[in-house]
């Protein structure tokens, strides 16, 4: 046993390097440093996320209102209007309602009668303003209010057609927020 290489260990391991056929072992990865900091890391940092995208700038459409059609204009003032006459009609039993039930029915005809002076020809104000009475006037400044309302609202968008294509309309702008 006196060969030149008597140490095991080194002629093993100069076999696996000269021969180049044997497997390659990779060393250890290397544990990754953390920051000498509190221990958290910054959030521009972070591994996986993404940044946000900038915000991009409001956009801005300018429109000019050169037309309205009338037949539009039309049926949206009538239904406009004859909800504003229902509303009308409401307030009006309403009105009665609380005031007949407030007793004001009442103290009128004893303030009427104190200054007419006679209090046996008493004067009945429900004979003038009954609730009957009260929702036919009512109903009858409604009907009116709906075809004058309707009307106005149709001629004003004729004219307003009429006067954009002399000047050119409205113009209006329109932003993104």
């Amino acid at each position: 046993m006196s060969s030149a290489n008597s140490n095991p260990r080194t002629t093993a391991g100069s076999a696996v390097r000269s021969s180049g056929g044997g497997p390659r072992v990779n060393p250890p990865a290397r544990p990754t440093q953390r920051p000498a900091s509190s221990g958290a890391r910054p959030a521009g940092n972070r591994p996986g996320l993404v940044k946000p995208a900038p915000k991009a700038k409001a956009r801005k459409a300018r429109l000019l209102v050169s037309k309205i059609d009338p037949w539009s204009v039309l049926k949206m003032s009538f239904l406009l209007s004859v909800a504003l006459g229902i509303v009308t009609v409401v307030a009006a039993i309403v009105i009665w309602t609380v005031l007949d039930l407030t007793g004001i029915f009442d103290r009128v005809n004893q303030l009427l009668g104190e200054i007419a002076g006679s209090e046996g020809a008493g004067f009945d104000l429900r004979q003038f303003a009954s609730l009957g009475q009260v929702v036919s006037f009512a109903t009858i400044i409604a009907v009116v209010n709906v075809v004058l309302l309707t009307a106005l609202a149709m001629l004003s968008a004729v004219l307003y057609n009429i006067s954009s294509t002399l000047v050119g309309g409205i113009g209006v702008t329109l932003t993104d927020d």
